[in-house]
């Protein structure tokens, strides 16, 4: 037992003298009494505010007792599949089975079930019935409403019917769970907590619901998927806090699920007491001899400075879930916190990271969003920078400049993400110096995630030319300094609008880098993105126009392969690109080429499946009607010099 930590089991209880808690909150990650992890936010939120409330971590889903080991709670269960979701937790994109799990005790695989919101759920109703049931985290906030499931390929319902919860509370749930736990205390039944923002409930009858827009029924939904297209993107303009309207979506005749407007935005003061309750900051030491929890290695020694984010990256959750306005904690607030680690024998004088979804935003897009809320059809900085747009990083400046002259702290970090066209746009470099300066690791890794124009619209990301911008500026700032540090690019393979075509042109762009990334990042379509509604519908929610999707996994594992093109267990599926997309003139000698020729290639990747390859042809065919093509320089005469000397290198 350890009084400093919220209670874990039976002898927990005892030991403090609780006859029942007020509630449980069920999570599929290990206990980590940290701010990162939501179970731990707001349990130690909910505690500060006079509820009892246990962690019951990880019960095992296949026996009902494990969900009774703290009790029946006097108000309530709550449930989270934990900081992730469970799906993208256990499967790679490929849905190959993941071998390790960095949230659960010495990393270990399978500690939750796939789709642990709806388990667990069920595994409460069997164990106590009628109790009322709170679901949140991330993997219930994205599928609040109908969503389309990538693993089984199909269009599915609320999770709040599939799991038989009575209320989700979506998005971070300060505010909307402090109320829930309000009207419940009141004795308030929860089939009449209707009105709390950032909520969404299920009712047989619209009396009662006002001021409402009416979504398609999830069977129109299943019956047309350009009517999905037109829903999400009405969700996806009304997930604003200030301008949001309450969404209904039918279910036959009889049944509607109501989603009410985002709940408003913490003020500052609020995020700092969220911020100073008594957190551990690190496991449960029933976990000591598993090995510890691994995720706790990339956030114990670093600092949430903000929520939200204005970028707007279509294959991005965070406007579904954190929304787009920016909240910040006070430097006061940020520098207590880092007084908390920098003693610590373990700090070894690195504070590893000062952000949030986007390091570098701390104040909101433009002065009218606290008050008015976000443009639900404009973007800040998509396509080009919004007029509005207020560029500043003086406040972030001022900040690393403070945490940089503690005592034992030797580096300051930042490794939660820079968005480079926000810092290229403002005028005054002296922030864009100090980060090459002082907070780089040798390597500064940024997300342009493609370099065609075409696709980077479809990412909802900034034009190729403004990332040319920034690296330009990088490098001349790293020549003043005396300084030798690299560009790390993330990139993404197959995303809505990348043909081979855009494949090959993003190889192409590597190999004049000189750069071939160890990782490739495949688009992953989890629920509630505009990417993914693009996956799944084919069309453009933003604007219903056609979109080229890869959806073939051969197509997929191509692009993939692309990126990594000098890896030679690459080199059939580059091969094979090459020659559907027309680039043989890529399969040679020359310096420009990125593979060169081997005998019985062609045999080679034939013999993965004609199928494919035919469907992925003529795919690619009814779109090269409508695009330009790059002149075919298979025919050109081919430099003899260059071959010559390659064969005298290989004679000496």
């Amino acid at each position: 037992m350890n009084n400093n930590f919220l209670p874990i089991c039976m002898e927990d209880l005892k030991e403090r003298g609780i006859e029942q808690l007020d509630f449980v909150y069920v999570t599929g990650d290990a206990y980590v009494d940290h701010p990162s992890f939501a179970h731990a936010l707001l349990g130690r939120l909910l505690e500060a505010n006079g509820y009892k409330v246990g962690i019951l971590a990880q019960p095992d889903w296949k026996k009902k007792e494990s969900i009774e080991a703290l009790g029946r709670p006097r108000l309530a269960f709550l449930v989270s599949a934990g900081n992730m979701d469970s799906m993208v937790n256990h499967y790679s994109v490929s849905k190959k089975r993941r071998q390790t799990d960095a949230f659960s005790p010495g990393g270990v695989m399978g500690k939750r079930p796939d789709n642990a919101t709806i388990v667990y759920c069920n595994l409460i109703r069997q164990a106590y019935g009628q109790i009322p049931i709170i679901i949140g985290g991330i993997e219930a906030s994205l599928r609040r409403l109908a969503h389309y499931d990538y693993w089984s390929n199909s269009l599915k319902r609320s999770i709040l019917l599939d799991s038989g919860a009575d209320l989700i509370s979506y998005g971070m749930g300060e505010r909307s769970l402090l109320q829930i736990a309000e009207a419940l205390a009141s004795g308030i039944a929860v089939q009449d907590i209707t009105y709390v923002e950032g909520t969404v409930y299920k009712t047989r009858h619209l009396e009662n619901v006002y001021e409402y827009e009416m979504l398609p029924s999830y069977e129109e939904l299943k019956g047309d998927k350009l009517n999905y297209a037109k829903s999400f993107y009405t969700q996806y303009c009304n997930t604003d806090p200030f301008s949001g309207k309450r969404l209904v979506e039918p279910y036959g005749q009889r049944m509607f699920v109501v989603q009410n407007p985002a709940a408003k935005p913490l003020s500052q003061t609020e995020m700092d007491r969220i911020y100073a309750l008594p957190y551990q900051r690190t496991y449960h030491p029933i976990y000591e001899e598993a090995g510890g929890v691994p995720a706790i290695e990339e956030v114990k020694f670093s600092l949430v400075s903000n929520r939200g984010c204005f970028g707007g990256c279509s294959f991005c959750a965070l406007t579904f879930h954190q929304g787009r306005i920016i909240q910040t904690r006070s430097h006061e607030s940020i520098i207590e916190e880092a007084k908390k680690f920098i003693w610590d024998p373990e700090f070894k004088g690195y504070i590893h990271d000062v952000g949030g979804p986007t390091a570098n935003f701390r104040q909101p897009s433009c002065q009218k969003q606290l008050t008015k809320g976000v443009c639900p059809n404009r973007q800040c900085l998509f396509p080009t920078p919004c007029k509005n747009l207020v560029v500043d990083h003086s406040d972030y400046r001022k900040l690393l400049r403070k945490l940089r002259e503690l005592p034992n702290v030797k580096k300051v970090f930042i490794r939660s993400g820079i968005r480079f066209d926000y810092l290229i746009y403002d005028k005054d470099e002296s922030f864009f110096r100090e980060l090459v300066e002082h907070h780089v690791s040798g390597q500064l890794k940024v997300a342009p995630e493609h370099i065609c124009d075409a696709v980077l619209s479809k990412m909802g990301k900034p034009e190729n030319s403004v990332y040319e911008r920034f690296t330009a500026k990088y490098r001349q700032l790293n020549q003043k300094l005396g300084k030798n540090q690299y560009l790390v690019p993330y990139l993404m393979s197959s995303h809505p609008g990348s043909t081979l075509k855009e494949a090959v042109a993003l190889a192409e762009y590597l190999r004049d880098l000189g750069y071939m990334p160890e990782q490739v990042q495949d688009f992953y379509p989890t629920p509630s993105t505009i990417s993914t509604c693009m996956y799944y519908t084919g069309v453009d929610p933003r604007t219903m126009e056609k979109v080229y999707v890869p959806v073939n996994p051969h197509e997929k594992a191509m692009q993939r392969a692309l990126i990594q093109y000098r890896n030679p267990k690459n080199y059939d599926l580059v091969y094979e690109a090459l020659t559907l997309a027309g680039r043989t003139d890529l399969i040679g000698f020359d310096k420009h080429c990125l593979i060169r020729p081997r005998k019985m290639a062609t045999e080679s990747w034939k013999a993965k499946g004609e199928k494919n390859t035919k469907e992925i042809r003529e795919k690619h065919t009814t779109y090269a009607e409508k695009r330009p093509e790059k002149p075919d320089r298979q025919n050109l005469p081919k430099k003899k010099k260059t071959i010559r000397n390659v064969h005298k290198k290989k004679q000496g």
